[in-house]
């Protein structure tokens, strides 16, 4: 297990930056009960784990299809020199998972595209779906579901995400502080993205809204959008 380690230069202690971090953890996740959907959306990530539970959804059958959507993001260039979504039929297939049933979407660079690319994909194979489970890493849940909710209308959709707590999900390459920083910035994107058109609106608790600006103000910026 990754020891939590906190850089010299925070001015919170250990204690409430973890505490802090855990609200928003536990706020990113929507709870939603899987039920029998048209498909399986995960959008690419830096993440594998993301892949292997899409995988091990559908192999449970809660869908006939498996999309990947995602090409090659500022992120995942620095571990793999190809697109998100074959990074993951890579994984999928060494799951268990036959190509035939995968359909892949490779050239979007964020959730918004994602979403477009794989909705003009599946319109052009003449594809309908009324029902998506969306996985993606566990602290973006709730972005995706609201993202999802406003830009895709007519599509019920269901969150799912490797089933790991905040300690679990931390890893010598994804660390505390890389994934602090992702939480914040995802975080903003709820608060901020409504205003823009990309989501929909969310009730944010006052202690979640209260331990993000903590982390804010901790320094954990790096990936806050102007």
């Amino acid at each position: 297990m990754p020891r939590f380690v906190l850089p010299k230069e925070r001015a919170m202690s250990q204690t409430d930056i973890k505490k802090s971090a855990q609200l928003l953890w536990d706020y990113h996740h929507m709870g939603h009960a899987l039920q029998k959907s048209d498909a399986i959306l995960a959008l690419g990530t830096n993440d594998l784990r993301v892949a292997e539970h899409a995988a091990r959804l559908f192999r449970e059958n809660w869908a006939p299809l498996l999309i990947f959507s995602g090409g090659i993001g500022p992120r995942t260039v620095q571990h793999w020199n190809t697109a998100e979504a074959e990074a993951f039929a890579q994984v999928a297939v060494s799951h268990g998972v036959q190509r035939e049933h995968m359909l892949l979407e490779n050239e979007s660079r964020n959730t918004g595209e994602n979403i477009q690319f794989t909705r003009a994909l599946l319109q052009q194979k003449g594809i309908v779906v009324q029902r998506l489970i969306v996985v993606q890493k566990p602290f973006m849940e709730r972005r995706c579901f609201a993202s999802i909710v406003k830009q895709w209308q007519g599509v019920e959709c269901i969150t799912s995400s490797p089933p790991l707590s905040l300690d679990e999900f931390v890893t010598d390459t994804l660390t505390w502080d890389l994934t602090i920083h992702d939480m914040v910035g995802n975080f903003q994107r709820i608060v901020e993205y409504p205003a823009r058109g990309y989501q929909i609106p969310q009730e944010i608790p006052p202690d979640v809204y209260a331990a993000y600006k903590s982390l804010v103000e901790a320094g954990y910026t790096r990936h806050l959008v102007a």
